[in-house]
């Protein structure tokens, strides 16, 4: 089998291991009329209605696993998913709507998201499904701007290179529903949120903008990313104008610790990108591998980790003691977006170590989103080698050209390499994988 094909099958196993189908019957059981969701029981007889609602690219996914547990005991659910990511359910209801960039959708399923939320009565169990996505797909407007306003400083933050913690931190105070604010509308009630991660180390007020937890971000910490990246000319007069009000004290804050209603609130990790790559791990070794997962937190922006990369590449090739090595890493790179091409981080970064690798021969080079979707693109990221550069150059195609042009997607399309697997219904950040072999 080409190795490419190995490093796809590596990285589809990593993929599979974390889709709600497969983790939530293990961390949700129903025995007669006792649910145990991780170490906590709750006793059903003492529960009037249980509400499920949810956001995120695998809230379909995970609303489907949780109808396969708890049946016609929902009294009624609903859940905002990103286009194209929809499931047949039976007593949840799905909106479909935008991301990355909030619409008009998300906005009315958002509103029928809090209707449940505040509906839910103090012997009430609310089931909040938190997934990927959830920031934009749980979307609201804040009184003194639009949702144009809303969508174009979306697409600034996007391209700004800031990380998702400083995305989400601005996105939280220009929320009534984000940075706990979903909690304190479920109250009374008992909230527990199962939660798949897709931000690095699994921070809970970051994954989905933390919509049921305390927030420790304010509207200044909000004003400082924006001018730490340069972007205070060019994002909308209303939306600057409400956070400078909130960091005067004139609006409210997003929830802290003390509020009560985490009294009532339990939040609990389900899947993460660290299982994924053990899982990843298991694969690669079963195909004669020798396999070390070197990180999960990999981020920065993508030329700095394509060099740290590269380095790595460099260290291993020399010191191998194996005619077969792999190397996992997981993490979120970032990208600041100058150019005019298609593509995504995961396509970008694979086209740089495309070049990097072109003299090391040997070498296997995938990075893919563990969503099916790396950008505005249908590709889920791209998988490269020691020849890449070379067959390119020989298809008379300037490698150089398409770095600069932010232009992976075309590059990869043409020269071969897409990763095509379609929405996955689930997200865990990402997944590279390199093959290193003599």
């Amino acid at each position: 089998m080409d190795k490419k094909e190995f490093a796809v099958e590596i990285f589809l196993a990593g993929v599979e291991s974390v889709k709600p189908e497969i983790l939530l019957p293990g961390r949700v059981a129903l025995d007669q009329n006792v649910l145990s969701i991780g170490a906590r029981s709750l006793d059903l007889n003492n529960t009037e209605n249980i509400y499920v609602i949810g956001v995120g690219k695998a809230s379909a996914s995970m609303a489907s696993a949780i109808e396969s547990i708890l049946g016609s005991r929902i009294k009624a659910g609903h859940i905002v998913t990103k286009y194209e990511h929809s499931i047949p359910l039976k007593y949840i209801t799905i909106t479909e709507a935008g991301h990355p960039v909030p619409d008009e959708n998300g906005i009315r399923g958002t509103k029928s998201i809090l209707l449940l939320a505040h509906s839910a009565k103090a012997k009430d169990l609310v089931i909040f499904l938190i997934s990927g996505g959830g920031s934009a797909l749980l979307a609201d407007v804040p009184e003194g701007c639009s949702l144009n306003d809303l969508k174009k400083l979306n697409n600034i933050l996007l391209k700004s290179g800031a990380n998702i913690t400083e995305i989400n931190c601005i996105r939280k105070h220009l929320s009534m529903v984000k940075g706990g604010m979903l909690a304190k509308a479920a109250y009374p009630s008992t909230l527990l949120s199962l939660i798949l991660s897709d931000v690095i180390g699994d921070p809970l007020d970051v994954i989905a903008s933390g919509p049921t937890v305390p927030d420790p971000t304010t509207f200044s910490e909000a004003i400082e990313i924006i001018n730490k990246y340069n972007i205070r000319n060019d994002i909308p007069e209303n939306i600057l104008e409400i956070l400078i009000q909130g960091s005067m004290g004139l609006r409210q804050e997003t929830l802290k610790e003390s509020d009560p209603c985490f009294l009532n609130t339990s939040n609990i990790i389900i899947g993460n990108n660290t299982l994924a790559l053990e899982n990843s791990k298991l694969k690669a070794e079963s195909l004669g591998y020798q396999t070390r997962i070197i990180s999960n937190s990999l981020n920065g922006d993508v030329e700095e980790v394509a060099e740290y990369l590269f380095r790595i590449i460099v260290e291993e090739k020399q010191k191998m003691s194996n005619n077969k090595v792999c190397l996992l890493l997981g993490g979120e790179p970032t990208v600041k977006i100058n150019g005019h091409g298609l593509g995504g981080r995961s396509q970008h970064l694979a086209l740089l170590m495309a070049r990097g690798i072109k003299n090391i021969p040997g070498i296997t080079f995938l990075a893919g989103g563990t969503d099916g979707t790396d950008g505005p693109t249908d590709a889920a990221g791209a998988v490269t080698d020691s020849n890449t550069y070379w067959k390119a150059s020989n298809q008379h195609m300037e490698c150089e050209k398409y770095i600069n042009d932010f232009d992976s997607y075309n590059f990869f399309k043409q020269v071969g390499g897409l990763i095509m697997t379609g929405p996955t219904n689930t997200n865990v950040m990402d997944l590279i994988i390199i093959l290193l072999e003599d």
